[in-house]
């Protein structure tokens, strides 16, 4: 997926109506920590906590261009959906949000705060990504990835902020559910000319991305039982995967206490609050941290909307299940 300066330019007038820039900072007791420069980028600053909140924006501006629908529908374990709800009610349309059973109840509180009709359905994403193509057939309303072209453009705004701020960077590591923040960077980086190695991350419990990679071509995933939502994917975008394959220098895994730990790391170092996802990012950095030693790193807090159970569970030093 490529993309031209006027792409990205014209997303950023999109973007920057709701969601300011946001920081990208060097924390000291992540460095003493880690032996590494490390680099935060806060996109738990956003309106929706999550770095979804610019696709979500970009994706239903284009819809304004071509023509709106009757509604749209798409299926999330929050984060996603948040932005879509946003942009819907921001266009005037109705937005159903699919989430499966055992899901965030605060992601689902501000989904319904953002103005979705919210339907919980499917034992885990993707079955719940099932049921929202079946019921915008019904509706007759759109049915919405996660991942596309526009929605990718939007998140690309991140990537853009970043490298203009720190082009010196030696890596950045992502975490990887859907795989948008993913192939946003690789993007921004080929369009800067930068030769930043870009990481994914797994969990260890939710693996489909590292196998994809190690095989070389797209991986069914048997398992998605992780405490962070927002990598608990099984089945992902064949194009997503491509992007990886060709311009990911690696995709590593992460295991549940290693993500618990980042973000007891996080929250003492620098005192926001990263979902299991957006902590994922310096847990691999913390494992690897030998490869990277005096080098400059970034690691994408891409979310902070963990549940407050959840959070109290992993500040008092115990790991939440799946």
């Amino acid at each position: 997926m490529q993309f031209t300066d006027n792409d990205i330019e014209d997303a950023l007038k999109i973007v920057r109506r709701v969601v300011p820039p946001t920081p990208a900072y060097a924390w000291p007791l992540l460095a003493r920590e880690s032996g590494v420069e490390v680099i935060v980028k806060h996109e738990n600053h956003t309106p929706t906590g999550s770095f979804k909140a610019r696709g979500g924006l970009v994706f239903v501006d284009a819809l304004k261009r071509e023509g709106l629908p009757k509604g749209i529908i798409t299926a999330t374990r929050g984060n996603h959906g948040q932005s879509i709800a946003m942009g819907a009610r921001q266009a005037g349309i109705p937005s159903v949000i699919v989430v499966p059973e055992g899901n965030s109840r605060e992601k689902n509180a501000a989904m319904e705060a953002f103005g979705g009709e919210l339907l919980i359905s499917g034992r885990d994403f993707d079955e719940a990504r099932r049921v929202a193509a079946s019921e915008a057939t019904k509706r007759e309303f759109l049915s919405v990835s996660s991942f596309s072209r526009h929605i990718v453009r939007g998140v690309a705004t991140y990537g853009w902020e970043l490298f203009s701020q720190h082009p010196d960077l030696d890596a950045v590591f992502v975490p990887l559910g859907m795989g948008s923040g993913i192939c946003s960077l690789i993007a921004m980086r080929n369009l800067m000319n930068l030769r930043t190695a870009i990481i994914g991350v797994c969990a260890e419990r939710a693996p489909v991305y590292a196998q994809s990679f190690q095989a070389k071509h797209r991986m069914i995933g048997t398992e998605a039982a992780t405490f962070a939502d927002g990598m608990a994917c099984k089945e992902p975008p064949e194009e997503a995967v491509d992007i990886v394959l060709s311009g990911a220098a690696d995709v590593v895994t992460v295991s549940e206490d290693e993500i618990a730990e980042a973000i007891r790391s996080l929250y003492s170092a620098t005192h926001n609050v990263a979902e299991g996802a957006g902590a994922a990012g310096y847990a691999a950095l913390m494992r690897h941290r030998a490869r990277f030693r005096n080098r400059k790193v970034a690691v994408i807090l891409t979310g902070g909307n963990i549940d407050r159970d959840l959070l109290a569970t992993v500040l008092s030093g115990h790991t939440p299940s799946a």
